[in-house]
């Protein structure tokens, strides 16, 4: 089945949407992320992800407290990102109660920390590629790092890893539509699960992903387009369902 997964980014302890990944360009939504949690699961989600800002340009996680209130108040299933980079917070987030765990510069810099990391999280551990013009960024999309991300794809699913989390960066939260050959390509190519994350802005982009489903295209990360009212989680949830 294919999920669509309302997403709570935090900065400054507010949730907020970013364009195109940059603090500068932040929308406030809420100063209360555990209300918003109990929003997206009143209104049907089965899985939320959170993003602690902070922790992804700090390089440690800044929104553990938080997090952990969102995770114990729902019954939803919690992916969490953001400032993930050494083994003892990858251990943290799972005795934390988190489903998943998502980790990206340290996974693609360092492959001691992602064979350590797979040992403690196995399936739980998703690693995040995010892409602009075809390039991973990293250090909370701040810096490029010379990897295409197909390739990188590739190599990871060789590694081990079992699930990817794609951002075209170049369409986060920009309402733009997903990069929907890229998810494909990727999700062909790398033969693991891949979650689509950036552009989503209807109920026909969550469509258009769910028919990738056959080649691996599993979920859709959606935020700008439900805070600003631009998609209703129920009628997206019917539409795929």
């Amino acid at each position: 089945m294919f999920e669509i997964i309302p997403a709570i980014d935090l900065l400054d302890g507010r949730v907020v949407q970013l364009e195109q990944g940059d603090p500068e360009r932040a929308t406030v939504y809420s100063e209360d992320p555990v209300a918003v949690a109990g929003r997206w699961e009143a209104a049907g989600a089965r899985r939320l992800h959170v993003v602690d800002l902070d922790g992804a340009l700090a390089g440690e996680p800044r929104h553990r407290h938080v997090i952990t209130r969102i995770v114990a108040s729902v019954d939803m299933s919690v992916q969490v990102a953001g400032g993930i980079r050494s083994v003892d917070s990858v251990r943290a987030w799972v005795d934390a109660g988190a489903a998943r765990v998502i980790t990206g510069t340290a996974a693609l810099t360092d492959r001691d920390f992602l064979r350590h990391a797979l040992d403690v999280a196995a399936d739980r551990l998703v690693v995040a590629l995010d892409a602009r013009d075809g390039e991973v960024r990293v250090s909370g999309w701040q810096q490029g790092s010379g990897l295409d991300v197909v390739q990188t794809a590739v190599a990871l699913a060789a590694d081990g890893v079992r699930r990817l989390l794609v951002t075209d960066i170049a369409r986060d939260g920009m309402l733009t539509g997903p990069n929907a050959s890229l998810l494909a390509e990727v999700a062909g190519m790398s033969g693991v699960a891949v979650i689509a994350s950036g552009g989503v802005s209807s109920v026909e982009d969550l469509v258009t992903l769910s028919a990738l489903a056959p080649v691996g295209v599993e979920a859709a990360i959606v935020g700008s387009a439900l805070y600003r009212g631009d998609l209703q989680l129920a009628d997206a949830l019917e539409a795929v369902g």
